[in-house]
């Protein structure tokens, strides 16, 4: 029998026991439960907005959102969301699902950071970003019952969260700063970096080679 919390089934297909047995053995228990918050808010969030995500590249999404903060995942040479997007697709695709589903989910996880856009997309990208954002920034919290919020943090917890992710994301890519040019992560680095001084936009454009 299918697990249910919050009234959101988890999906229980082999695909999705993998995807579960990966990333709870080779991340820490931060992101593991972090993860699968994202898949039950953005079930929420979704049902609350009238979209219909499938539930298990949704799920996939989720668990694989921010593998890229840290090993055997973290890269050195571009943003943290794309390390977990490309993660994402490659399993995807070993496990014989289409180049669209990987492709939908690939987008789900590198624009996780990305406010708005993902809203004008996909059902599961869509989702992806409002789990995230509930979880995270506790935006629309309003938007789903207490007794579902409870159930949610009772399977899986969140004690110290903000403290811990926080230090998770300037952990997973302080050693790559120049990729968080134009991200919210520049953000990150700037309170928790000493010496961090993010790139300015409009620097960029009047020190650019093109002569005024």
């Amino acid at each position: 029998m299918a697990e249910k919390i919050a009234d959101v089934e988890i999906p229980d297909s082999e695909l999705a026991q993998e995807a579960t047995e990966l990333i709870r053995d080779t991340t820490p228990p931060l992101i593991f439960h972090h993860s699968r918050r994202v898949y039950l808010f953005g079930s929420l969030q979704a049902a609350a907005r009238g979209i219909r995500p499938d539930p298990e590249l949704l799920y996939v999404a989720a668990l694989f959102h921010d593998t890229g903060l840290v090993p055997p995942y973290r890269g050195d040479d571009q943003r943290f969301e794309l390390d977990g997007a490309d993660q994402a697709r490659a399993f995807l695709l070993a496990h014989g699902l289409s180049e669209a589903d990987a492709d939908t989910v690939w987008a789900a996880v590198a624009l996780h950071t990305t406010p708005e856009v993902p809203y004008r997309m996909a059902p599961e990208i869509a989702a992806t970003t409002a789990g995230v954002e509930t979880d995270v920034l506790g935006l629309h919290l309003a938007d789903i019952p207490r007794a579902q919020i409870d159930a949610v943090t009772a399977a899986h917890p969140r004690p110290d969260f903000k403290k811990q992710i926080l230090q998770a994301f300037a952990d997973g890519f302080k050693h790559r700063p120049d990729t968080t040019f134009g991200t919210v992560n520049a953000d990150v680095l700037e309170h928790f970096v000493p010496g961090f001084r993010r790139v300015d936009f409009v620097d960029v454009i009047e020190n650019s080679a093109w002569p005024e």
